[in-house]
């Protein structure tokens, strides 16, 4: 599906910067482009070297593999694992468990309130390898208000390494399945409208328009709109962050949409 810029400063305006601010979580050695733990591990250190370093956060990986990663990225590590580990500055695990770090918990809806005990933090699967992988928008929707109601921080995983939804490969492979997936820019302004109140957010996540984003002081979707204080005051609190095999992919489409240099 093709997606046209709309006519947007190539220059990351303040409402775009708030929403786009450590937004990315690398995830390099898991599906689809499952690299060698050294390869990915070369790309976070060129990534934080580069132009776009502030829409990168954490290096998102097992706890089979920290023995090969140095020393020098610790304090910047998401580990999958199902206790804590004294490298991690994050904890990504199925089940939530008392820590003194963030721990992202993918449970269904029905344990956040046990997520929420134990004082962790969610986790949306919002894609896979295959179609039947990607939740419905209902599904990412009741999520978002799930967590909202509770004032609960999320982060997000697989298949949002494109900004506005559309049809996709859903891997590198010359016969990859194709599907419509979810776009990063729907999933985390319809989280900070929720956040603010608005709990219709269906419309957001459904736009597959990319001209109906705009992102100047304030992000607009169609006639909705949020200062960027609000998706400020969001990311820090709620829609922290989403974890992408691919950071390159990202930036990509958010230059060829005219959103970034």
């Amino acid at each position: 599906m093709s997606q046209t810029a709309s006519c947007i400063s190539p220059t990351a305006s303040p409402a775009l910067r708030a929403l786009l601010s450590r937004l990315i979580d690398y995830a390099g050695t898991f599906p689809p482009a499952q690299l060698p733990c050294a390869a990915a591990i070369d790309n976070y250190g060129r990534y934080r070297r580069g132009q776009q370093a502030w829409m990168l956060r954490w290096l998102v990986v097992s706890a089979s593999d920290l023995d090969h990663v140095p020393p020098e990225y610790d304090g910047s590590l998401s580990v999958l694992a199902d206790s804590d580990h004294p490298r991690a500055t994050a904890i990504e695990s199925k089940h939530p468990f008392s820590c003194n770090k963030p721990v992202y918990c993918e449970v269904p809806l029905e344990q956040l309130d046990e997520v929420q005990r134990m004082g962790c933090c969610a986790k949306l699967r919002t894609g896979g390898l295959q179609p039947e992988a990607i939740p419905p928008v209902a599904v990412v929707a009741d999520f978002l208000r799930a967590c909202a109601r509770r004032r609960l921080a999320f982060k997000a995983t697989a298949g949002l390494h494109h900004p506005i939804r559309a049809e996709f490969a859903l891997t590198y492979a010359a016969d990859s399945p194709r599907a419509v997936m979810h776009g990063f820019l729907n999933v985390f302004l319809a989280a900070a409208f929720v956040w603010h109140g608005t709990n219709a957010i269906e419309p957001v996540l459904e736009e597959t328009d990319p001209a109906a984003f705009r992102f100047e002081e304030q992000a607009h979707w169609r006639d909705w709109s949020l200062e960027a204080a609000q998706i400020q005051d969001a990311r820090r609190h709620f829609a922290q962050a989403f974890g992408s095999c691919s950071f390159e992919e990202p930036v990509h489409d958010l230059q060829t949409l005219g959103l970034l240099s």
